[in-house]
């Protein structure tokens, strides 16, 4: 009998644990090259910074600070057609972009890509677009096509198709089934079970999709300027060279002003339509 007792104590004599050993082992080694490999960045990029400008940098901010109040708010007149065109730059490119993003994503979803060539390229198209930066696009169409609104509309819609796509593509490939299924045992083709089947469960996604990325484009198309692709950064630029500082302050907070409202517009239409 002792005996006995004496098994069953050292059977159920055990401390549970979270992770086991191994696991645990695992989960500090990932810890020790994460670890490792900021501090080999942080070494690299410390051999690259001039440190002298970075411990002047607090008083630097302060001198700009000061120059900058009080704003020039004469100028606000002079900045209602360059916020003007900020804002159709955003808007015209983000319709460009939704009108090629939609056929895209199509074409990359796995349920609707008619070819795994095409899915391919599809992907492609997206990748691509994300990867390049509005302020890249920009800077290359400026050679390309001349400094203007052009430009800056040409560079919003090519870098929002890859981020519309995706998001396109990744609903559409979540829709519910059975209703296309219902829809193709009427007998009916690929192409009225894309239209009845499919868009009509993804269309509040696409509308959401293209105001929250209009919503980005605002904020993304006052800087294009810099550049020489139109909209507001034009001024802005100006300003900073001029070293007209109250002027900057202006521009800045008229461009704090139309994001919030670009903002409160895009909330507003995605309740809506949610």
């Amino acid at each position: 009998m002792g005996a006995m007792m004496a098994v069953l104590h050292k059977e159920t004599d055990f401390v549970w644990r979270r992770r086991t050993t191994k696991k645990q082992v695992l989960i500090w080694i990932s810890w020790l090259i994460g670890l490792s490999i900021v501090m080999f960045a942080w070494n690299v990029i410390s051999e690259k910074t001039i440190w002298f400008f970075v411990q002047d940098a607090p008083r630097q901010a302060a001198d700009i600070g000061s120059r900058m109040i009080p704003p020039k708010w004469s100028y606000i007149f002079e900045l209602i057609t360059p916020i003007w065109d900020t804002i159709n730059i955003a808007t015209l490119g983000t319709v460009i972009a939704m009108v090629i993003a939609v056929p895209v994503a199509f074409c990359a979803a796995r349920n609707t890509s008619p070819h795994t060539t095409v899915r391919l390229f599809a992907l492609f198209i997206i990748v691509s677009s994300r990867s390049v930066n509005s302020l890249i696009w920009a800077l290359m169409l400026v050679f390309i096509l001349g400094p203007g609104v052009l430009a800056g509309t040409i560079a919003i819609g090519l870098r929002s198709i890859g981020f519309c796509a995706k998001l396109l593509y990744e609903s559409i490939e979540e829709i519910d089934e059975t209703q296309v299924e219902a829809i193709r045992a009427t007998g009916a083709g690929n192409l009225q079970q894309m239209i009845y089947g499919i868009l009509p469960q993804v269309l509040p996604t696409i509308a959401g999709v293209g105001i929250y990325r209009w919503d980005i484009n605002i904020r993304e198309s006052t800087i294009l300027g810099l550049v020489g692709a139109g909209g507001i950064g034009l001024q802005l630029n100006g300003s900073i060279n001029t070293l007209a500082w109250t002027q900057v302050s202006t521009i800045l907070l008229v461009i704090l002003a139309t994001v919030f409202v670009s903002e409160w517009v895009s909330a507003k239409v995605r309740g809506a339509i949610i």
